[in-house]
């Protein structure tokens, strides 16, 4: 009996052992990645149309990586990788000339050989930029006013230029160049009254990319890829 006891400790000591060995084994992978930092800029190809005319929040949205995204002996991210994303948040367009704000998410990107990572990115320097990442045209009535205002100066300038760039003698432009500066500055001061009436009762600008637009964007976390 007592033979038997001892045999069934026996094996259940080295039963324990083997196991708390194989619980202290450390396993090394044999993985290895490569970080593409934060801030790396990408070109991508849109596969869908996305505007904040006739999209929905969380229509889902595609694009095509364009180009290599690669170290001196590796190619990290291929062109084709294919990323995906979704419409966060649509501010729609409103009266004042106030317009329309689009928030996209990008969510993960997918390479050709089906490996699929997450990431964060964003639109870089397409458009106009809210604090917190939507993207604009014209925010409101302020910025539609300086828009006129600009116009109108270019109107008044674009009329000096042409009576100074007239083919006629010196001693007519003395006489036309006041003409067109005062002409110029009745036609732009007209069309900044009459747009800046109208700009209080329409609706702001849209945001609309087309498919097939190609757009530049940055990464806002960095992201380790395996290159194995």
């Amino acid at each position: 009996m007592k033979t038997k006891l001892l045999t069934i400790l026996t094996g259940l000591f080295f039963l324990v052992s083997a196991i708390s060995v194989q619980a202290d084994t450390v396993y090394k992978s044999k993985a290895e990645t490569k970080r593409i930092p934060r801030g790396t800029k990408f070109q991508i190809q849109l596969q869908e149309p996305v505007s904040t005319r006739t999209s929905q929040v969380d229509d889902y949205f595609s694009a095509i990586l364009l180009n290599d995204e690669k170290t001196q002996t590796n190619v990290i991210l291929p062109a084709g990788s294919l990323i995906r994303g979704s419409i966060s948040k649509i501010t729609p367009a409103r009266r004042l000339s106030r317009g329309a704000v689009l928030y996209l998410d990008f969510d993960h990107i997918v390479t050709p050989r089906g490996r699929q990572m997450p990431l964060d990115m964003a639109v870089y320097a397409t458009m106009k930029t809210t604090y917190d990442g939507g993207l604009y045209e014209k925010m409101g009535y302020g910025e539609a006013l300086q828009d006129n205002w600009d116009k109108t100066k270019d109107i008044t300038t674009n009329s000096v230029d042409f009576a100074l760039d007239a083919n006629v003698p010196t001693a007519v432009k003395f006489v036309t160049t006041p003409f067109c500066a005062l002409g110029g500055a009745i036609g732009g001061g007209a069309y900044l009254i009459g747009d800046s009436i109208a700009d209080l009762f329409k609706k702001g600008a849209d945001v609309t990319f087309n498919q097939g637009d190609i757009l530049t964007v940055v990464l806002t976390n960095a992201i380790d890829v395996p290159v194995n």
